[in-house]
């Protein structure tokens, strides 16, 4: 547990620093990524066997796709609510997603298929407000707070789980800690624009997270776990940016083909 704490303290203040010195979307993505989980994941395949550890993977992959709701939903709440309120609605839309889909209990390749593709149209299904500042003020009593917030968050997470049924269990597992606490803290201050940001980044962060345990589940079979794990950070990584550049060309498409006003043109 202590490992855990530290480790979502440590993403929260990394995305946190990362936002402030370039820019809410950058902040995002280190957020969505497997920040939180994977060094986790290292330390179980030291302790676990390889069917063990893509189990873990498999299961962790199934409640993706709420989690891209989650950020959705927040991102439009906060356009016309307060964060209190697009907490609220983002919350109840991961936990009732979640429980269906892991009711459903789909098959691995329709689970990774789904994990992958999420991401995409959550980034694209996102509003499209004014573009929020390259670099941003975060004073330290803030970074402090975030951390603390999203310490106790977690903490109450991992302790409430510990008591629930096992279906409950795993889906406050899945919970995203730095989606809820980060967009919390970036709308108030900032405005809807940055937190639409921050989320645009979170997305695509969590592409790279798909990305890392879909990599792992088919690498492990095949090679050695140190190897399987080092190939799963490389393709979160490389699948993170790639979804940044499909989202920019998609975003910039329809203002392609907007007829030009200047003076040339007319």
């Amino acid at each position: 547990m202590l490992l855990k704490l530290a480790l979502v303290g440590a993403s929260v203040l990394l995305s946190s620093l990362a936002a402030r010195r370039l820019g809410h979307a950058v902040g995002g993505t280190i957020a969505g990524l497997p920040m939180i989980v994977g060094p986790i994941m290292g330390f179980v395949l030291l302790q676990e066997t390889p069917a063990q550890a893509s189990a873990i993977a498999l299961a962790t992959l199934v409640c993706l796709p709420a989690t891209i709701v989650h950020g959705v939903v927040f991102a439009w709440c906060a356009t016309r609510l307060r964060w209190g309120a697009a907490l609220l609605a983002a919350n109840v839309a991961f936990l009732s997603l979640g429980a269906a889909l892991l009711a459903l209990r789909l098959p691995p390749p329709w689970a990774c298929a789904a994990a992958l593709l999420s991401p995409a149209l959550g980034a694209l299904a996102l509003p499209r407000l004014g573009e929020a500042p390259a670099s941003t003020s975060v004073p330290r009593a803030e970074l402090a707070c975030r951390v603390v917030a999203a310490v106790a968050m977690a903490w109450c997470i991992m302790r409430g789980a510990g008591v629930a049924p096992a279906g409950l269990s795993g889906l406050l597992l899945a919970v995203p800690i730095t989606g809820n606490v980060l967009p919390c803290f970036t709308l108030p201050r900032h405005g809807a624009a940055a937190a639409v940001a921050l989320l645009a980044g979170f997305a695509r962060g969590l592409f790279g997270f798909a990305a890392f345990f879909v990599a792992l589940l088919a690498a492990l079979g095949a090679m050695p776990p140190a190897a399987a794990y080092g190939l799963a950070w490389l393709v979160a990584l490389l699948a993170a940016l790639s979804l940044r550049r499909l989202t920019q060309r998609a975003r910039r498409a329809p203002l392609a083909g907007q007829p030009s006003t200047s003076p040339t043109a007319a």
